[in-house]
């Protein structure tokens, strides 16, 4: 039977898929006021994308949705709801505004569903997972996966994964000592797995290793089809052995989230720890000076975390500590 474990942390809130036994599928959703998709937000029309058929709205927000396609006669400087269909993703070196559509008419602005919203919706269980009781997010590997999407390194000697962040695709490279007519089974499956736990979406590119015949090939393509849930498209797997797989993209995936800002990623790995170190109570926490200087700026979360431990908080810098070297006591 499959769950979700739900989690709402000080900063963000977390939720795991366990299918018999194991996390096959992890969400993060941060504070902040991007809009999500699902919105339909009230914006301006601020410029036109030659052809005249993107234009980039300006939401009363101050966060600027690419529309696409503009309609016909809606000139620069008018007013326009926009119905969000993919949310801002960080992407290195070109940051991807949020994309929109023109919403059915008759629609209203409102906000786009929680990350609780949108789990309650796929009619699976929703177990809560507050942390003055047992953590079972952690239980079934949560850091594990974590440190997987900020290293890119899925697997072990005998099959591994390298996964690279590209403004075009994702790419999944598969290496290791097995022999290629196992090794492409074994990397597909791993990848299948992956891009499902991780939340990719969009262009996705495996190169598995090239493999003798087709047969091989398409033992290896099959995997994709057992452990990767539809929706998706995907090639065959070529005679080099790259395989390339669509699927549709709405928000950034694990892998953009925790990278975008590594300062802000420690931080939130730290306030979970400090939720659930000890009985309880007053505590220290001790981390590198950036985390702690992000921690002073934001007093609500430490408010927050005083709260629901019961006792005060101390903050620590230690320039000796690397980000992810913080601790509580």
């Amino acid at each position: 039977m499959a769950e979700w474990l739900y989690e709402e942390g000080i900063g963000e809130a977390r939720a795991a898929l366990i299918e018999k036994g194991k996390l096959v599928e992890a969400l993060i959703e941060r504070d902040g006021d991007a809009v999500r998709t699902g919105a339909v937000a009230q914006g301006r029309l601020v410029a036109t994308i030659i052809p005249k058929k993107r234009g980039i709205v300006r939401l009363t927000s101050g966060e600027e949705v690419l529309l696409e396609p503009i309609p016909p006669r809606l000139a620069e400087g008018a007013n326009v709801l926009v119905e969000i269909i993919r949310e801002a993703i960080a992407e290195e070196g070109r940051p991807k505004r949020a994309k929109g559509r023109m919403p059915q008419p008759g629609s209203k602005p409102h906000a786009g569903p929680s990350l609780l919203q949108r789990i309650r919706a796929t009619g699976t269980p929703v177990i809560p997972c507050p942390a003055h009781e047992e953590d079972r997010l952690e239980a079934h590997g949560w850091s594990e996966l974590m440190e997987e999407a900020i290293s890119g390194e899925v697997g072990a000697e005998d099959a591994a994964l390298r996964l690279y962040l590209t403004p075009a695709m994702l790419l999944i490279d598969v290496d290791g000592s097995l022999p290629p007519a196992q090794l492409g089974p074994k990397g597909a499956k791993l990848a299948a797995q992956a891009v499902r736990r991780m939340g990719m979406s969009g262009s996705i590119g495996i190169d598995l290793p090239t493999m003798n015949n087709k047969d091989e090939r398409m033992v290896a393509a099959a995997q994709i089809d057992k452990y990767l849930p539809l929706p998706f498209e995907r090639t065959a797997v070529n005679g080099f052995g790259f395989l390339q797989i669509i699927r549709r993209r709405e928000r950034a995936n694990l892998m953009e989230l925790l990278r975008e800002d590594p300062v802000l990623t420690a931080t939130m790995a730290l306030l979970r720890r400090a939720e659930r170190h000890g009985q309880g109570g007053a505590a220290t926490v001790t981390a590198a000076p950036a985390i702690i200087d992000l921690l002073h700026k934001r007093a609500d979360w430490i408010e927050l975390l005083a709260k629901r431990r019961g006792g005060a908080i101390t903050l620590k810098a230690d320039a000796a500590l690397s980000l992810a070297g913080g601790h509580v006591a």
